[in-house]
């Protein structure tokens, strides 16, 4: 690993920051591509030594040539492609939704062809499926018919598609991961990130609401950046996507566990509501690729959280204004 070069695009999201920490401790060149250089989620998990390895980029996912040049300059070995706008923002403008998350895709691949890059992961989503009571065999395998009902998820569906073609095509490899419910500290957007949230609010000893309902998939995002850098030094041949598992567990009992924990913690949820994607993931692809899936348990990973957490708010290095959007 540290005779490789790893491009990291969308690096300053939550999962990209956990990958540049990995890279970073298993003495990797990692390269940070986002269109900004402020590692204000980095720097919640990372010390200033660490923020001094990365090799920080201003890039436009958009911008063909600008991604295939810095690629080629940078001599490029691995790629983890974490750019996109999420549900919300594509609603709000579908055509920048579909540049940046489609035709952004494509430029990564475009680059990886162009360099004979021969490791590429890229971020697909459980968004790519259809709500639960669409299927009826379970777990849902990694070919389940995709039947996405936002914007976002027809986007992704378009990128595991364009997957497909360029290995087809060109011989350009690659694994598609469908992350959901990711958790963690630096995980503060979207509906999902609630659930980040609500370990975050604990600590902080305030009130919170869970939006979802129902069963969910969860994944911690340390096992998440792991399985994008395991997915990358892969070599895959074809175009793999990969359905993710980890924790399958109801809202309700999430709570518990985090209330077991935090006796005075003031965590509420939705009642009302089913979680609007499958939850029953079957993982079998991924172990095939990985062998063992990174898998911290949830009470081991709630208590991680919280330690870091806690500290940040000593520090005063955390917002608690992210709970109230």
């Amino acid at each position: 690993m540290q005779h490789e070069t790893y491009l990291v695009t969308g690096a300053l999201g939550c999962i990209g920051a956990w990958v540049l920490k990995q890279l970073v401790e298993r003495n990797a060149r990692a390269i940070s591509a986002d269109l900004g250089m402020d590692p204000v989620r980095p720097r919640l998990i990372m010390d200033d030594g660490q923020i001094g390895q990365v090799d920080w980029r201003v890039l436009d996912i958009t911008d063909t040539e600008a991604v295939k040049a810095l690629v080629a300059e940078a001599r490029v070995t691995r790629i983890i492609h974490l750019a996109g706008l999420q549900i919300p923002f594509c609603k709000a403008n579908p055509p920048l939704g579909a540049a940046v998350n489609v035709v952004g895709t494509v430029n990564i691949f475009e680059a990886a062809l162009a360099s004979g890059t021969t490791g590429l992961a890229y971020a697909s989503s459980l968004a790519a499926l259809g709500p639960a009571s669409e299927y009826d065999s379970w777990p849902l395998g990694d070919d389940a018919p995709s039947d996405p009902r936002t914007l976002y998820g027809v986007y992704k569906v378009a990128n595991e598609q364009v997957a497909r073609v360029y290995a087809a095509d060109s011989g350009v490899g690659s694994v598609g991961l469908r992350p959901c419910v990711v958790y963690g500290v630096g995980r503060d957007q979207g509906v999902t990130a609630d659930f980040a949230k609500a370990i975050l609010a604990a600590v902080a000893g305030v009130p919170f609401h869970i939006r979802s309902g129902g069963v969910v998939p969860m994944q911690h995002a340390s096992d998440v950046a792991s399985m994008f850098i395991g997915c990358a030094d892969a070599d895959v041949k074809q175009a793999r996507v990969c359905n993710m598992r980890n924790d399958v567990i109801a809202v309700a009992d999430f709570v518990e566990r985090l209330t077991a924990i935090f006796p005075d913690a003031r965590v509420t949820y939705n009642t009302a509501d089913e979680f609007p994607f499958p939850a029953d993931l079957g993982d079998e692809g991924l172990r095939e690729i990985l062998g063992d899936v990174p898998h911290t348990p949830l009470e081991d990973a709630i208590r991680q959280d919280a330690a870091m957490y806690r500290n940040l708010l000593d520090r005063d290095q955390i917002d608690l204004e992210q709970l109230r959007q």
